[in-house]
């Protein structure tokens, strides 16, 4: 587990005193596609580090709407922060989009350990800072940019750049509700863009044609800033490394 967990920036700068003490509390949760991690309003008592597949974060309205916050993939960790709260409960349901692996971290021995050291508390005010500066940037998008802006801007972000074929990573209607957009204004938006000859969206297959068409389109978006997963990516551990790590 520890190796695992090494994956994880977050815990790749830790002692190996300090793995050995997470591990000891820590729990490997396999999961199949679609079965559910936690629910919206249970007690947040745990954060969790993907080792493999997808986890998709997500709110529902009252009126059973689903907004996706975030898909997780490995190396990344969620619902951290809340372990600084008092009686804290998740603000979003947990589901696998894959099958998946996660490890359960115990969140109160976690915060016993924070304070005993100095340096493993810079380290989560990292995570803590560069999930603002994600969370700041989506706001901007979500006021100011287009929806066609945001949707061409993740096309060229997704994009490799020494090949114009590329898959989608989840499904179109998880990725428009990621992007706050309609699916079927998702639908329009790649059809506009396709009848413009500058992408062609197959089932999952996505194949750019007029790549620098694609950043017009995108416009602002494609300034270089932090991706969609800055709000759930911590920053590179070296940054943080510990004395003698």
């Amino acid at each position: 587990m520890k190796a695992l967990l090494k994956q994880g920036p977050l815990f790749a700068a830790l002692s190996d005193e300090q793995l050995d003490r997470i591990t000891q509390h820590a729990r490997q949760i396999r999961l199949e596609a679609g079965e559910s991690l936690f629910e919206q309003g249970e007690p947040a008592e745990r954060f969790y580090l993907v080792t493999s597949g997808q986890i998709k974060l997500f709110r529902l309205s009252p009126n059973g709407n689903e907004k996706v916050v975030e898909i997780v993939t490995p190396g990344c960790t969620f619902a951290e922060a809340l372990m600084f709260l008092q009686h804290p409960t998740y603000p979003v349901s947990a589901q696998a989009l894959t099958a998946a692996e996660v490890i359960s971290v115990d969140a109160h021995d976690f915060t016993v350990m924070l304070r005993e050291s100095t340096e493993t508390c810079f380290l989560l005010l990292g995570d803590l800072s560069q999930r603002i500066r994600g969370l700041l940037r989506e706001i901007d998008e979500l006021s100011l940019y287009s929806a066609t802006c945001r949707v061409a801007g993740y096309l060229a972000e997704a994009s490799p750049p020494d090949r114009d074929e590329f898959e989608l990573p989840v499904a179109k209607q998880i990725l428009a509700s990621r992007l706050s957009v309609k699916p079927e204004t998702f639908s329009r938006i790649i059809k506009n863009l396709s009848e413009s000859g500058v992408v062609t969206v197959k089932n999952s297959r996505v194949t750019i044609h007029d790549r620098q068409r694609l950043h017009e389109v995108a416009n602002i978006c494609s300034q270089p800033q932090e991706t969609l997963q800055a709000s759930f990516l911590y920053p590179g551990a070296s940054q943080y490394k510990q004395p003698g790590g």
